[in-house]
């Protein structure tokens, strides 16, 4: 029996859900309590593993304060507007992170714009650029 791989835009869509709740640092529990579904089915949302219907992405939109758009926005193979330059997904997956949320979260708590920026030159030494 083969393993299923799943779809790209259901693991992007998954990992923008996964973004936004811990963004607004809510446990899978309480999302699926909002939307009347099991822990269990939120994770299976955000891995990709499975897909949501088009009313249940717009409940998670709205208990996640975001439109429905929010999901697809650096989706793999979407076209681009012309002109635009392409968002690197590699942001969007490190953004999905727990580590990436509690990194974004502290450096914008920071008020000196002058620690920031040496901070990010500290991350780009020791990252090698």
């Amino acid at each position: 029996m083969t393993k299923k791989i799943p779809n790209p835009i259901d693991k992007h869509v998954g990992s923008r859900v996964r973004m936004q709740r811990l963004m607004l640092g809510m446990s899978q529990t309480t999302l699926a309590d909002a939307i009347g579904l099991t822990f269990q089915q939120v994770q299976k949302y955000e891995k990709g593993t499975n897909r949501m219907g088009s009313s249940r992405l717009m409940q998670i939109a709205n208990v996640l304060q975001v439109p429905p758009t929010f999901f697809f926005e650096g989706a793999p193979g979407q076209r681009k507007a012309s002109g635009s330059a392409p968002s690197p997904t590699y942001v969007s997956e490190f953004l999905a992170t727990s580590d990436g949320i509690a990194l974004t979260r502290a450096f914008t708590r920071l008020s000196s714009g002058k620690l920031r920026r040496s901070i990010v030159n500290i991350v780009k030494e020791m990252a090698g650029e």
